[in-house]
C-alpha cells in the first residue's frame, strides 16, 4: 500500500495547477489500459473472502474474481438468479495542505451496480444506485490534509433497489461488478463555479445557465470563446455582474463568425468562464461546446442549422473483449472513426457511453442519441430522476449530443421525461425507443411494408432507432439498400440505425481450453465488426450505400466519353469540398498464372462540380488513348476531411474479352479426341483427361498428367429441372467435342476440347419440347432463389482462391454492394461470422462470390482455373459452416444448393431479423420464363487443369 501511497502523492505533486483553476487527480488508472492497484475483496465466486489486489478501472469478472453473469439469465438461458456479488475496494492518498479550505469532490465515471463509499472510515453520502453513470460526492469534510486518507468503496453487482436490477441487471446484455470507469478528485477553490448547460445557436448567441457556491460582493463572470485547433481568430470576452451568493446565474451573449457545427463539419470552441472579484480570478472552468440549432417539428422533421437531416446511424454498446465495458479513449476514437468510415453520421446507446467517446463524437462528427438505461423495464421515479440528473449534466454541452432516449422498449417512466429538461436549457427532445410517442415513430425492426398508420401512412417523424438487426451474417448490410430507398421516399423519414456495432464477445478468464469468447451464442449483441472491430462483409456494404456521394448506373461501353451522373447526398457540404480521383489499372495476361502485379495504365484528378445536397450533377474526365487497354476503372472520393468516402469499380471489357485475354493458350501439334468406352466419353487434349458418363451426362473424373483432379458429379441443374436425354461426338478441326443433350430446363451442354488441353462448356437453358412428360411446353419456374449448375470438389487440400471479379468479400442477393473488381486473393479460412472469434479470419473463404470473371482455385496438384464469358455470372465456393453455439433459434444462412463448386446466375437472399417476405424486393425469389422463340439463357466456362503453366 505504501507503493500506491507514493505514486499518488507524485501524481498529487505534478498535477497541481493555478489555485484560480479545477484541479483533477486521478486515484485510478485514467482507463483499463493505464490502471492503478487498489486492494480487493470479493464476496462469491472465484477468489473470493480473500484480500489481494485488483486493476481499477477494471471488471472484476475479468481480473479474475467473481462470476460472469449474462442478462438473460432468466429467460433463455434458463438459469437461477446469479449470485448477489459484493466488492470490497480500498485505496489510500493524501491532498496537500495548500488544498485545505477548498473544495473537494471524488468524482465516479462508472461502478456497477450500487456504490457505497467511505473517507478514513466515515460514509460520505447516500448508496449511488445505477451502473451505467458518473457520480459524486463532496468529501471536503472528510479529508486529513498532508496526511494519509483512506478510500473504502462496497460495490454490490445487483442493486437493493428492484427497479434498477429490472433496468439495468434483467437485460440483453453482459452484466459485470466493479469500478469500471475512473476514479479522481475535482478540487476547487472555495467561490467556484459548481457547473454551466449552454444552448449555443448557429447565430453565435449563447444561453448559459451557470451554477455557482459561495460567490462573494464585487463578483462578475466572464465569458469567452476560442477555436478548437485555430489560433488566429481572437473573440470578444463578455462580462456578467453576479449578485453576492447567487447559487444559479443566467448569462447570455452572442459573437459574430462562428463557424457552426455538424456532423460533416464538426467546428468546436472552448468556452471559459471566469469568476472575477475586483480584477482577482476566483475560479476558471472551461467545456468544449459547438454553435447549432436544433429545431424538433412535429409531423415534418428534425432540423439542424436550418436544415432537415437523415440520420444514417448504428447502435453500439461500450465493451471490449479484455475489459468488458471498461475501455479507453484509444477505443472510442477508433469506434467514432470507423462509424465515420462507414459513412454513418449517428450513433445510439442503451445507456451513457464513456465521456472520451462523447468528446470523439463532438471533434470528428457524429449526431449521438444518448440513453438513459432500462431495457423493457423502467426505473421507478426517484432513482430514475437521479440518474436523469447525472446523465443529462455530464454530457449537456456536447453539440453531438441531438436527443435524448428514455428506456427501450418499454424501459421507459413517464414521470421522467420532464426531468430531462430540468437540466437541458436546449429542451431536446426526449423519445422512447421503439414507440410511436410524441410525433416521433422510433419503431424497431419495421418490414419493407411497414404501413397501417405507421411509415406507409403515418403522420409522425419515422426513424427507425434499430432496424437491420444482425445475427451472425444477416441483416447489416442485407436489404439494406432496399429499406433505404423506401424509407427515404417520405418525407417524413428521419433515418435509422442499425443494430449494432460490433460484436459483444468477451474472452473469459474463467474458461480453459482452446476457446476463450463468449457471446453467449447468439444473445449478445452481434455486430457489423469482430470484438477487436474486425470488418464483416456488411461494413463495406453500409459504406457504399450510405455513401454522400451516389453514382447513377453506368456501362463502360466503346462509347464511353468518361462521364457519370451522381448525387450530392451529404446533408450540409456542396459537392466540390469533396475530392474525387480515377484510376485506369491493367492485369497482365498471366496474372492467374503468376505472381505478377496489377499497374495503373492512367490516373487524374476529377473536378467536383458546384452541387448543394440533393442535387444531381455531371461529372466527367478524359479517358485518354490508352483508356481501352486497361481492365477496370477505379474512381475513389475524399470528403473535406480526407477520410475516404468509397472507391467504385466498373469494368472495362465484357466477360469474353477478359476470358480470351486471360485464359492460356498454347500451340500443340497433336489434335484433341474423344473415345468412347462402355460407360464414359473421354475427350483429351494434350496431358488433359476429361470422363463423361454415357448414361447422365455428368463429369466423372479429370486428369492432368498423373495427378487426378477430383472436380466431378457435375453439371447437375440449380433451380431448374434438366433431364440427360442423349449424347453425340463429334471433331470440329483439330477440336473433339462432346455434347448432351437434354429434357427441361437444360437444352443442350457442348464440351469441347482444345489441342493444349483447354476444355469449353456451353451450356443452354431453353424450352425443350423433346421431353418427356413434364418437361414440354415453356420453361417456367416460380420462387427461384438458385438457378444455375454445381459440381462436387473436396474441401481437403484447398490452399486459397486467386480470382477476377468483384471481391473480396462474399454476397448474397441483397447483399451486392460493398465490393468492387479487382484482381483478389485469400486463403481458405472456415470462418462463422459471428462466432469464430479465436480465429476470426475475414473475408471468408467459402460462399457466393459476384460477377466472376476468372480465378484460380490452389489446392496443390489438384488446383484449376476457371474463366466465364458470361457478366454477371455467380461463384460458389463450398458451403460455409453454421454457428454452434447458438442459444435460441436462428437463420445464420440461406439453404445452399448441393454440391461444392456452383456457377450460377440466381443466389438467394440472406434473412434478417425476420422473414424475407417482410424485407424489399431484393431479397425476394425471382422466377425465369423462357418460351419459344427465345435464345434462352446460356453459360459458357473454360476450364484450364494443366498444371505449371505460364502465359504466352
Amino acid at each position: 500500500m505504501k507503493k500506491h501511497l507514493l505514486f499518488t502523492f507524485l501524481i498529487l505533486g505534478s498535477l497541481q495547477l493555478t489555485a484560480q483553476q479545477t484541479e483533477k487527480i486521478y486515484l485510478s488508472g485514467k482507463s483499463f489500459e493505464e490502471p492503478v492497484e487498489w486492494d480487493f475483496k470479493v464476496s462469491d465466486g472465484r477468489n473470493s473472502n480473500e484480500w489481494s489486489n485488483i486493476n481499477v478501472p477494471s471488471q472484476w469478472e475479468i481480473e479474475g474474481f467473481g462470476t460472469y453473469t449474462y442478462g438473460r439469465w432468466y429467460k433463455e438461458l434458463n438459469l437461477e438468479e446469479p449470485s448477489k456479488e459484493e466488492g470490497f475496494y480500498k485505496h489510500t492518498f493524501e491532498v496537500p495542505v495548500d488544498n485545505k479550505g477548498k473544495a473537494v469532490k471524488i468524482v465516479f465515471g462508472g461502478a456497477m451496480t450500487d456504490t457505497e463509499v467511505k473517507i478514513n472510515g466515515e460514509v460520505v453520502g447516500p448508496k449511488h444506485q445505477g451502473g451505467f453513470y458518473q457520480f459524486e460526492y463532496d468529501i471536503t469534510e472528510f479529508l486529513k490534509y498532508g496526511e494519509e486518507n483512506l478510500l473504502e468503496v462496497h460495490v454490490w453487482k445487483h442493486s437493493a433497489n428492484p427497479t434498477v436490477n429490472n433496468a439495468e441487471r434483467k437485460a440483453d446484455w453482459w452484466l459485470f461488478g466493479g469500478i469500471y470507469r475512473p476514479v479522481w478528485l475535482e478540487i476547487k477553490p472555495n467561490s467556484h463555479i459548481v457547473h454551466f448547460a449552454v444552448d449555443a445557436k448557429m447565430d453565435g448567441s449563447l444561453t448559459a445557465e451557470v451554477d455557482l457556491k459561495n460567490i462573494p460582493d464585487n463578483t462578475k463572470i466572464e465569458a469567452k470563446i476560442s477555436a478548437v485547433g485555430e489560433q488566429t481568430q481572437e473573440f470578444e470576452t463578455f462580462s456578467f455582474p453576479v449578485a453576492e451568493n447567487t447559487e444559479k446565474e443566467i448569462i447570455e451573449a452572442k459573437w459574430d463568425n462562428v463557424k457552426t457545427w455538424d456532423p460533416e463539419s464538426p467546428n468546436l470552441y472552448e468556452l471559459k468562464l471566469k469568476l472575477v472579484q475586483n480584477g482577482k480570478t476566483l475560479h476558471e472552468t472551461s467545456d468544449r461546446i459547438g454553435f447549432r440549432t436544433l429545431e424538433f417539428r412535429k409531423k415534418d422533421g428534425i432540423y439542424v442549422n436550418g436544415k432537415k437531416i437523415l440520420m444514417k446511424g448504428v447502435n453500439r454498446h461500450t465493451l471490449w473483449p479484455e475489459s468488458g465495458r471498461s475501455t479507453s479513449k484509444r477505443i472510442s476514437v477508433m469506434d467514432v472513426n470507423l462509424i465515420k468510415d462507414m459513412n454513418m453520421n449517428a450513433v445510439r446507446f442503451h445507456y451513457p457511453a464513456d465521456k472520451h467517446f462523447m468528446e470523439a463524437a463532438d471533434s470528428l462528427g457524429l449526431f449521438v442519441l444518448n440513453e438513459l438505461a432500462g431495457w423493457q423495464n423502467p426505473y421507478d421515479t426517484e432513482s430514475g430522476s437521479q440518474l436523469v440528473k447525472e446523465t443529462v449534466k455530464r454530457d449537456v454541452n456536447s453539440a453531438s449530443v441531438i436527443i435524448w432516449d428514455q428506456g427501450n422498449e418499454g424501459g421507459w417512466n413517464y414521470e421522467l421525461d420532464s426531468v430531462f429538461h430540468d437540466y437541458d436549457p436546449q429542451k431536446r427532445i426526449v423519445i422512447h425507443p421503439w414507440a410511436d410517442f410524441n410525433g416521433w415513430d422510433t419503431h424497431h425492426y419495421p418490414t419493407y411494408q411497414t404501413g397501417v398508420h405507421r411509415f406507409g401512412s403515418g403522420e409522425n417523424v419515422f426513424f427507425p432507432t434499430e432496424f437491420m438487426h444482425g445475427t451472425y451474417d444477416n441483416g447489416h448490410g442485407a436489404g439494406l439498400d432496399d429499406f433505404w430507398n423506401k424509407y427515404k421516399e417520405s418525407p417524413l423519414f428521419a433515418g435509422g440505425f442499425i443494430w449494432d456495432f460490433s460484436d459483444n464477445a468477451v474472452i473469459r478468464s474463467d474458461w480453459e481450453g482452446e476457446r476463450k469468447y463468449d457471446s453467449k451464442g447468439n444473445l449478445a449483441a452481434d455486430g457489423i465488426l469482430g470484438p477487436h472491430r474486425q470488418k464483416e462483409g456488411s461494413f463495406y456494404t453500409i459504406k457504399e450505400v450510405w455513401a454522400p456521394i451516389q453514382f447513377e448506373p453506368r456501362l463502360i461501353t466503346q462509347t464511353f466519353d468518361g462521364s457519370f451522373l451522381v448525387t450530392n447526398d451529404f446533408l450540409f457540404s456542396n459537392l466540390n469540398s469533396a475530392k474525387m480521383k480515377y484510376e485506369v489499372m491493367k492485369a497482365p495476361e498471366e496474372i492467374l498464372y503468376s505472381d505478377s502485379e496489377v499497374s495503373e495504365i492512367a490516373s487524374g484528378e476529377i473536378n467536383l462540380p458546384d452541387a448543394v445536397p440533393g442535387e444531381t450533377r455531371k461529372i466527367n474526365f478524359q479517358p485518354g488513348e490508352n483508356f481501352f487497354e486497361g481492365d477496370w476503372l477505379e474512381i475513389t472520393a475524399w470528403d473535406q476531411h480526407e477520410r475516404e468516402i468509397y472507391t467504385w469499380t466498373w469494368p472495362i471489357h465484357r466477360a469474353d474479352y477478359f476470358a480470351d485475354k486471360f485464359l492460356l493458350d498454347e500451340e500443340n501439334q497433336q489434335a484433341a479426341s474423344a473415345e468412347e468406352s462402355e460407360n464414359n466419353i473421354t475427350l483429351s487434349g494434350n496431358d488433359i483427361k476429361v470422363s463423361f458418363d454415357k448414361t447422365t451426362g455428368l463429369l466423372t473424373s479429370v486428369s492432368s498428367g498423373e495427378n487426378e483432379i477430383p472436380f466431378h458429379n457435375g453439371p447437375r441443374p440449380i433451380g431448374m429441372k434438366a433431364e440427360f436425354q442423349n449424347f453425340q461426338i463429334s471433331q470440329d478441326g483439330d477440336k473433339s467435342i462432346f455434347t448432351a443433350k437434354y429434357g427441361g430446363g437444360i437444352e443442350s451442354i457442348v464440351w469441347t476440347m482444345y489441342p493444349d488441353g483447354r476444355l469449353h462448356m456451353h451450356m443452354t437453358a431453353l424450352t425443350n419440347a423433346r421431353g418427356g412428360d413434364g418437361f414440354d411446353g415453356a420453361f417456367y419456374e416460380g420462387n427461384i432463389d438458385k438457378f444455375g449448375i454445381t459440381f462436387d470438389f473436396p474441401e481437403e487440400g484447398v490452399e486459397g482462391f486467386k480470382w477476377f471479379g468483384k471481391g473480396p468479400y462474399r454476397v448474397w442477393k441483397n447483399r451486392l454492394k460493398g465490393t468492387e473488381y479487382s484482381i483478389w486473393q485469400k486463403d481458405y479460412n472456415n470462418t462463422i461470422t459471428g462466432e469464430s472469434y479465436e480465429n476470426l479470419i475475414y473475408p471468408e473463404f467459402k460462399g457466393y462470390h459476384a460477377n466472376f470473371l476468372g480465378g484460380f482455385l490452389s489446392a496443390g496438384d489438384q488446383g484449376f482455373r476457371v474463366f466465364s464469358e458470361n457478366d454477371n455470372m455467380f461463384l460458389r465456393l463450398f458451403t460455409p459452416a453454421e454457428p454452434e453455439h447458438a442459444v435460441s433459434k436462428v437463420h445464420p444462412q440461406p439453404e445452399f444448393p448441393e454440391g461444392d463448386i456452383s456457377f450460377m446466375y440466381e443466389i438467394p437472399a440472406m434473412r434478417a431479423f425476420k422473414p424475407l417476405e417482410h424485407q424489399g424486393p431484393s431479397s425476394q425469389p425471382t422466377n425465369i420464363r423462357i418460351k419459344s422463340g427465345d435464345d434462352g439463357i446460356t453459360m459458357k466456362l473454360w476450364f484450364d487443369f494443366r498444371k505449371n503453366q505460364e502465359k504466352n
